[in-house]
């Protein structure tokens, strides 16, 4: 089975638009988001110009703050102060690469929680440790709501996870312990990742390194679920999994693109209009 993300991200953008329609009519407005954004990175103004057209279609306004390559440290902790107090905007996103000299992870402090739609500031993700995040971190809450729209179970399934990032690895761990799947959490100095994968119900590659995972490694009917995004030399996209290989034998498996990616759109429109309504 394939787990189409393209087929439930449009899915969840209706739901969405309604709940934005009913927040418009009972606050006067439409929900906002503001999004900072490098103007001299290619791939981060294409994302924000499908951002910005996946808004738009559901009925969030977005208001775009560029980041010159010059932009100072301080200029960027100004902007998100503005945007914490403005309460017209209901939502922040920091696009990275960031300009020279400004840290991710103080910028990630520096967003408000409530306005954290993308799920990525310290205290939302001390609240997901507690089981009580109000904003998820939205790529695996993206893979999340994959697995319950094609009712995977997870209950007592023993998961593996590949990557021990902030924003992915940690917080899928997490949200799949949450759901009560038995979880271990590994990474590149894990010793016999093949063998520890072979034995997982549930299969989840946030590496970003193409083609780690290969058929050899994951058992007959496990589940895969890839976030991997890589471009290999001749500009074609492909995840952490050897799709061709993986998916003859696999339950299930996320394609490369079309798979987790659209889905994170979806979760980040989704949560801007919960935070446009918790505020009413």
């Amino acid at each position: 089975m394939i787990l189409d993300g393209r087929v439930v991200a449009r899915a969840m953008r209706a739901d969405t638009r309604q709940a934005a329609e009913r927040v418009t009519a009972q606050r006067g407005r439409s929900p906002a988001l503001a999004v900072l954004h490098p103007t001299d990175d290619a791939a981060a103004r294409s994302y924000v110009r499908a951002l910005v057209r996946a808004a738009t279609d559901v009925g969030i306004t977005c208001r775009i703050v560029p980041l010159a390559a010059d932009t100072t440290r301080a200029q960027v902790l100004a902007q998100l102060a503005q945007l914490n107090g403005d309460p017209q905007i209901d939502g922040i996103m920091v696009q990275t690469p960031l300009p020279v000299g400004c840290d991710a992870a103080e910028v990630s402090r520096a967003v408000a929680a409530s306005k954290d739609v993308d799920g990525v500031s310290p205290w939302n993700a001390g609240e997901l440790s507690h089981g009580r995040a109000a904003l998820l971190p939205a790529t695996p809450a993206g893979g999340m709501a994959l697995l319950r729209h094609y009712q995977i179970p997870l209950v007592g399934r023993h998961a593996v996870v590949i990557g021990r990032s902030a924003v992915v690895g940690r917080p899928m761990a997490l949200l799949l312990s949450h759901a009560h799947a038995t979880v271990t959490l590994a990474h590149s100095r894990t010793a016999n990742l093949a063998a520890l994968v072979r034995c997982a119900d549930i299969v989840v590659s946030a590496t970003g390194r193409a083609g780690i995972i290969t058929g050899e490694m994951v058992r007959p009917g496990a589940v895969v679920v890839d976030f991997g995004i890589n471009v290999l030399a001749d500009g074609t996209i492909v995840g952490d999994v050897d799709f061709a290989a993986v998916s003859t034998h696999a339950a299930a498996i996320t394609p490369v693109p079309g798979g987790t990616g659209p889905m994170t759109t979806a979760i980040v429109l989704q949560q801007v209009v919960d935070a446009a309504a918790g505020a009413a």
